[in-house]
């Protein structure tokens, strides 16, 4: 988080899931490791990925990100995540996104980690359906946005946490940031249930492109490309009448980062949920 260098690696990494240790004291913004990354968030362009792990609220202090829009994937434990424009639930198998400065503070139901997905430049979308049709994958009707919830303090001090340029900034203020009475508009956090997640499959042979379980993209600079997508491998069936299904292989043309939320992952042995690959 705090202005890393990243470093090329072309080598296959894996990621075992960060401890939960008891009374470690840590917060959603204290617990995040960056694991991964591209690009530059002062050049506001490219990508990075982190993981946390948490076991306390955030109390009276909050965070805004400047550098980019936060996709958070809880792997563990439920998160009750306030901002500016309402409260949102954010259980495991859902996801939560943040835009860039809206301001937010998690507490936590019980000790939680999981994933984030912070974009530097774009927002996150639904893909192109294509010739799918108007329907399938993730539908628009499934996402949920907050209501606004109004907190009548103006009293108490709070510490304001900023991402900038890759490194934390703090600050003080009177009164409680979650002051929004009403709001409109269309620029605001929403959340995601993954098992709404309606999956396109092959009904006669052959193996589609992975890309065809894409929840949320963000386009690039390029058509045709995307800075990021982020993709669910939920249960589904894929046993195709009167075929042999040989072990399927692909190769990327963008970097992959994959984290296991739920179950176990057919193709990697010893690969444990709350770890990445």
């Amino acid at each position: 988080m705090n202005g890393t260098e990243y470093e090329t690696n072309p080598n296959q990494l894996r990621w075992d899931p960060l401890p939960l240790e008891e009374g470690e004291g840590k917060s959603f913004v204290q617990g995040i490791k960056t694991q991964a990354g591209h690009g530059d968030p002062k050049s506001k362009s490219g990508l990075a990925v982190h993981m946390y792990a948490a076991d306390k609220g955030m109390g009276k202090s909050c965070i805004y990100n400047s550098d980019g829009d936060f996709l958070i994937v809880p792997q563990q434990g439920t998160l009750d995540v306030k901002t500016e424009h309402g409260n949102i639930s954010v259980p495991p198998k859902h996801i939560c996104v943040i835009p860039r400065g809206v301001v937010f503070a998690v507490d936590l139901e019980e000790k939680s980690r999981g994933y984030i997905l912070e974009v530097f430049k774009g927002h996150f979308d639904l893909p192109d359906l294509g010739p799918i049709g108007s329907n399938g994958l993730a539908n628009p009707r499934d996402f949920e946005i907050p209501t606004a919830t109004y907190d009548d303090d103006s009293e108490s001090n709070w510490v304001m946490y900023n991402k900038f340029g890759g490194s934390m900034f703090s600050t003080t203020r009177k009164g409680t940031p979650f002051n929004v009475v009403a709001w409109h508009g269309n620029y605001a956090p929403f959340r995601y249930d993954l098992t709404k997640f309606c999956c396109i499959n092959s009904v006669t042979f052959d193996h589609p492109d992975p890309s065809i379980y894409t929840v949320l993209t963000v386009a690039g600079d390029e058509v045709g490309t995307a800075t990021a997508d982020f993709v669910v491998f939920p249960p589904r069936w894929m046993v195709m009448e009167n075929t042999f299904r040989p072990p399927w292989y692909h190769r990327n043309c963008m970097s992959e980062y994959m984290g296991m939320i739920h179950g176990k992952y057919d193709a990697k042995e010893g690969f444990r949920a709350g770890g990445a690959r």
